[in-house]
């Protein structure tokens, strides 16, 4: 894998653990993602025209897609008011790619490696350790994480086959106007700080992911992404956000190199 590509990667994984923070670390995280969705689109829009390449046969897959983003931003952002960053981030991005691969291997004829099965094992240990033998974390939190990593193996499985048929930045863009419309309809605030950064991270870790794909293959970038997860925990625990445990570092590890295996399997 070439570095600037490992460094891209990194760089995407970085950007994602940071806007999830601050939308966490908001007064109200729905108010934060509300605001960060219409900077998102706006940033995108004048790419989208330049890149434009949008086909009919894409409409489905981006109505479906809207769909589960909009379920996505509604269960993540109130898991964050809920539950702790570190105990619903892993588990949003850890289940993911594990009900991604469960649902390939059983309904689309998908083989199961034994790198990908240690992975889903190592991702098993890790959200058990989140949850904690003695309950820990909150039961609202993780069950909302839970279905919020089953909108994102929705939108994955779904956005692989409409990206056949579309662009990869205008069919984004056109994925997330609905969420941007669904939170101004809402009467959100219009971005601002920390929002507005959020925003921006959103576009910019999905810019920086696919400038790592344009060189390198997809397995050695998403399990480089999943790396995330590791810098959320770290992060929070450094600038005193949350007091992480040992046994939550120990979770966060597992999940990280569970859902490297399985991307690399």
């Amino acid at each position: 894998m070439p570095t600037s590509a490992l460094v891209l990667a990194a760089l995407a994984a970085s950007v994602h653990a940071i806007w999830n923070l601050l939308i966490a670390d908001a007064a109200d995280p729905r108010e934060a993602a509300a605001a960060a969705l219409p900077a998102g689109v706006a940033l995108l829009a004048p790419f989208a025209v330049v890149f434009w390449r949008v086909d009919a046969a894409a409409v489905p897959y981006i109505v479906a897609s809207a769909a589960l983003e909009t379920a996505y931003f509604v269960l993540l952002t109130a898991g964050y008011a809920r539950g702790e960053l570190t105990a619903v981030y892993p588990l949003v991005r850890g289940s993911a790619p594990m009900l991604v691969l469960l649902v390939s291997v059983l309904f689309l004829g998908a083989s199961l490696s034994a790198l990908a099965a240690i992975g889903v094992a190592a991702v098993g240990v890790g959200v058990t350790a989140i949850r904690g033998m003695r309950r820990e974390a909150s039961a609202s939190g993780v069950g909302l994480a839970l279905l919020c990593g089953a909108t994102v193996a929705g939108y994955t499985l779904v956005d692989k086959e409409g990206l056949k048929h579309a662009g990869p930045i205008p069919y984004l863009a056109l994925v997330l106007v609905v969420p941007a419309l669904a939170a101004l309809m809402a009467g959100r605030r219009l971005p601002r700080g920390p929002g507005l950064a959020a925003g921006a991270g959103m576009v910019g870790a999905y810019a920086l992911a696919l400038a790592a794909l344009r060189l390198a293959p997809a397995a050695p970038v998403a399990a480089i992404r999943e790396t995330s997860v590791l810098i959320a925990v770290l992060v929070a625990a450094l600038i005193g956000r949350e007091r992480v445990g040992r046994l939550r570092l120990v979770a966060a590890a597992a999940v990280t190199a569970g859902a490297a295996a399985i991307a690399l399997g």
